[in-house]
Parts: structure tokens; C-alpha cells; sequence
């Protein structure tokens, strides 16, 4: 019965990361976001689209077969939830150039850092490179001043 437990308190754990919590919120969002465009694009854009083009998207269908209870393709529906598809991308990616712009504004520019002091120097008499802190020169063995 101890497994049961360490099962569901491992599930609590994942349940309750901020990256589930934020994901449960987005999906939400979204859903509400959905209903907003698809209202746009029912209520407002296919009828404007409709005296353009003289019909309604929800209309075209096509009966396949005859009588009372024939299947119906409706495929204007279909039309109508691409236009929602690419209405909802194209507000997603203005939303997000939008932030991202904002976030470039904002975001504080660092500074480059400073360069590193240097480690090496060149001996004044063969013009060996040597370390900074030597007072001989290992190549030609000049004295050198310390400066």
C-alpha cells in the first residue's frame, strides 16, 4: 500500500511544478482565446467576405447521394476553420514580435566585459614572448627591468 502512496505524492509533485501550472493557464487562455477568433471570423470576416464573394463559407456543401439522410461534406466549414487558424497564428506572432520588441527596449545592456590583463610580454632584447612577471629572459637570458 506504500506504493500507492509514493505513486500519487510523485504524481502531487509533478502536478504542482510551475511548468504544469503555467501550461494548465496557457491551455485555458488559449481555449478563450479560440472562442474570440472564431467569433471574428464567423460574426465579422465571413460575412464581409460574403459581399465580396457573394456567398456565406458556411453554405458550400456538397450531398453525397440522394434522399432525406444523405451524408453532407460541408466543407465551408472547413474553409472557415483555416481562415480561424491563420487569423489565430497571425495575432499569435504579432503578439509575440510585439514582446519581443518590448523585451529588446527594456532589457538592460550589459556591458562587455573587461579584457583580461595580459599574461605575457615581449622581451625588449630577442622579442621573445615571456611571462609578465619574469625579470629574465628565458631565450636569451637578458636581465630585464621590472617596470
Amino acid at each position: 500500500m506504500s506504493k500507492g502512496n509514493g505513486f500519487f505524492s510523485e504524481f502531487k509533485k509533478f502536478i504542482m511544478r510551475g511548468n504544469v501550472m503555467d501550461m494548465a493557464v496557457g491551455v485555458i487562455v488559449g481555449g478563450a482565446f479560440t472562442s474570440i477568433v472564431t467569433s471574428l471570423n464567423q460574426d465579422i470576416l465571413t460575412p464581409i467576405l460574403g459581399i465580396f464573394g457573394g456567398t456565406d463559407f458556411s453554405n458550400l456543401v456538397v450531398v453525397l447521394g440522394s434522399g432525406e439522410n444523405a451524408p453532407v461534406l460541408t466543407y465551408g466549414n472547413f474553409i472557415t476553420a483555416v481562415i480561424n487558424f491563420l487569423i489565430t497564428a497571425f495575432v499569435i506572432f504579432c503578439i509575440v514580435k510585439g514582446l519581443n520588441a518590448l523585451n529588446e527596449k527594456f532589457k538592460h545592456k550589459e556591458e562587455a566585459p573587461a579584457p583580461a590583463a595580459p599574461t605575457t610580454k615581449i622581451c625588449p632584447f630577442c622579442k621573445s614572448e615571456i611571462a609578465i612577471d619574469a625579470v629574465r629572459c628565458p631565450h636569451c637570458t637578458s636581465q630585464l627591468d621590472e617596470k
